[in-house]
């Protein structure tokens, strides 16, 4: 018949090691907050446990034993490893880490994120690597089984559990080609309305809050064509007459990345004179990560990238 498995108490390890480096009860006791008659009775069970007596007297003061001696640096050893194991987690330097991060975004996120967001990886953190996932996984399981480190986008899904951090509010704008007619002359709802417009839908719908502001004015508009895409929406609209609509900074706020794309393919932005309601773009991630060091550089680099000055810092 085997023996049962021997109990582990953390409290007799320290316990053991005060008493051997200390040599003294009551000095041991004093080390550790309590009463000398406690550290005795400690004393006695680490006797019988261990079948040493391990300090014994010698005239007005306590040896240990050859037992004693062996163990000494072995307990304090141990009691070294169990501070740091039940110690907050050090900080991490981010030139250490060697890790990829996955995270999950549309396409036109990831071009706004992705330049800057590899810049400061390059300066700060070269062993992190980078991989975007486009909005192919249900983010509250994929964000709990760990298959995504990272959500970033409109988030719409609320789950008890994830963290959220607002980004950036973003206003849509019409995008054109250069030297589209509705660049001539002052936009107007019945101008935009009667232009051909190109939507952009990962579930393929046609209609959007545009199509409501419009209503409004007894107006409709027609939506030719629906890409999954924003990048290829703009690309669409860079080459023909159609309208895409694109996400940019508020008035008057600084430029923003999501513009990027829409800049290099030489699009025009032209404000439309209708209220939408406005984008918010955030990032979520699972609460497990929110105090790992490496997954807190993340974060701060998300937001440095894509958040404008002056916006509040993680919220853990």
């Amino acid at each position: 018949m085997n023996s049962p498995e021997p109990v582990v108490d953390a409290h007799l390890a320290v316990a053991l090691d005060a008493l051997l480096a200390e040599q003294s009860v009551t000095r041991a006791a004093e080390r550790l907050h309590t009463s000398p008659a406690a550290m005795s009775r400690t004393l006695a069970r680490l006797r019988r446990i261990l079948q040493d007596p391990l300090l014994v007297r010698a005239g007005q003061a306590m040896v240990p034993t050859p037992r004693a001696q062996a163990l000494r640096d072995e307990a304090a050893s141990v009691v070294r490893r169990l501070g740091a194991l039940l110690s907050p987690g050090a900080g991490v330097d981010p030139a250490d880490l060697r890790t990829t991060f996955t995270l999950q975004a549309a396409d036109l996120v990831g071009a706004a994120l992705a330049p800057g967001l590899l810049e400061l990886a390059r300066q700060e953190a070269p062993g992190v690597s980078l991989r975007f996932r486009a909005e192919e996984l249900e983010a509250g399981p994929a964000l709990r089984d760990g298959r995504i480190d990272l959500e970033i986008g409109a988030i719409d899904h609320i789950d008890p559990e994830t963290r959220i951090d607002e980004l950036a509010t973003l206003r849509m704008v019409a995008a054109v080609r250069p030297g589209h007619p509705l660049a001539e002359k002052p936009l107007t709802p019945a101008r935009l309305a009667a232009a051909e417009h190109v939507g952009v839908s990962r579930r393929g719908r046609f209609a959007g809050p545009l199509d409501t502001a419009l209503a409004e004015h007894g107006l409709s508009r027609r939506v030719t064509v629906v890409l999954p895409s924003h990048l290829a929406a703009m690309t669409l609209a860079a080459r023909s007459d159609v309208v895409c609509l694109i996400p940019t900074a508020p008035a008057g706020a600084a430029p923003s990345p999501f513009t990027d794309a829409a800049v290099a393919l030489g699009l025009r932005l032209l404000d439309i004179p209708l209220p939408l309601p406005p984008v918010t773009i955030g990032m979520a991630w699972h609460p497990r990560h929110a105090a790992d060091g490496a997954h807190h550089w993340l974060r701060d680099a998300v937001r440095r990238t894509l958040r404008a000055p002056g916006v509040p810092g993680d919220r853990a």
